[in-house]
């Protein structure tokens, strides 16, 4: 088959190498389409991959190519989307239901060959069956779009309340998405940029705001009555969007870290006395799944695509590019502020 091939940094070569075999439990996927994450960048440009040489690639879908001894939840032609966290099941986290915390895990795309590739081989329950009516460029937003409701249901989210969303990117426009399905009678948007905010418009967003405009929170504090955000997420790993979180916090809100911050975060005394002040609550969320596996992230994604509720626009797809050009693909990150949307590595029949 051939492979987009990681053999050194900024090193990603379109080889031809062996298709892997089908063991028992196992299916073999011919991957269709497949998105760039905001985490293989640095492990492409910054010398982040675990080892070389790898294959990365874990946002995916395609069709079930082949299926080994004692594969029962799909058959071969299925329409599939990976689920790139390989749980070992069996230390306390995982027999919680917690496979995100798992403690000895894999990772298709990162600790082991993804799918920036022809095929790849998972785990028969690292394969999920979805609505053959969702695109393939669709259904490889399934893993973005699943971090995005782990987010909300970290946090204990319930419907009728104020709330923001700092960052409208990929994540943050899910999350959007997610909130008014879940019933959300107020959500405002905020971000830097203004194509960012008009998709948040189309994709349903109450109100946007512009966080880089000086008169930024005294709109935020109109448009909450001077009491705050009940819930904010924050799905950018922006350290200017984690400080605005404390600030734009109703007394008693909810907060939730989805984005990783990418460089050393500190507050002042000032800052740090918001979340005492206010008593706010505040939580991490971790990847995209619960129990029983993969989760529900993971089956309503497949029913909110199918139904259309949840949307991905054409221009939430920034650039296509084939499979032989995935080492121009990054190189599209290596220019600042460049890439507004998902690149996608496409190897169609």
């Amino acid at each position: 088959m051939k492979a987009a091939v990681l053999h050194a940094n900024k090193d990603v070569r379109f080889d031809e190498i062996e298709t892997p075999a089908v063991g028992k439990d196992e299916v073999r996927v011919r991957v269709i389409a497949t998105g760039i994450c905001g985490s293989d960048i640095p492990r492409v440009l910054s010398n982040g991959a675990h080892g070389y040489p790898i294959i990365l690639g874990h946002e995916f879908a395609g069709y079930v190519d082949e299926v080994g001894d004692g594969v029962d939840n799909v058959t071969k032609g299925d329409h599939v989307v990976g689920i790139p966290l390989v749980p070992c099941f069996e230390c306390d986290d995982c027999k919680a239901g917690n496979f995100s915390l798992c403690k000895h895990y894999s990772f298709v795309g990162s600790r082991q060959n993804g799918s920036m590739a022809q095929y790849v081989v998972l785990p028969k329950c690292n394969v999920l069956k979805i609505d053959s009516s969702i695109p393939y460029e669709v259904g490889a937003f399934f893993e973005p779009s699943t971090v995005a409701i782990h987010g909300i249901l970290q946090c204990g989210y319930k419907d009728g309340k104020n709330v923001a969303v700092l960052g409208g990117g990929t994540i943050g426009l899910f999350v959007l998405q997610w909130l008014k399905i879940l019933g959300a009678e107020n959500v405002t948007v905020c971000d830097i940029d203004d194509e960012h905010l008009k998709l948040s418009k189309e994709l349903g967003a109450d109100n946007t705001l512009i966080t880089l405009d000086e008169n930024f929170y005294n709109n935020a504090n109109e448009l909450t009555d001077n009491k705050g955000f009940d819930y904010v997420f924050v799905s950018t790993g922006s350290t200017e969007a984690m400080k605005t979180a404390f600030k734009i916090a109703a007394n008693k809100a909810t907060l939730c870290f989805i984005g990783t911050p990418t460089k050393e975060l500190s507050f002042t005394i000032p800052e740090w006395e918001n979340m005492n002040r206010k008593e706010f609550y505040l939580t991490g969320s971790w990847m995209s799944y619960s129990a029983p596996w993969p989760g529900k992230e993971w089956t309503l994604t497949d029913e909110h695509f199918a139904k259309g509720d949840l949307k991905v626009l054409p221009e939430m797809i920034y650039k296509t590019f084939p499979l032989s050009e995935t080492m121009e693909a990054f190189n599209e990150y290596t220019v600042p502020g460049k890439v507004m949307g998902k690149i996608q590595i496409v190897d169609k029949d």
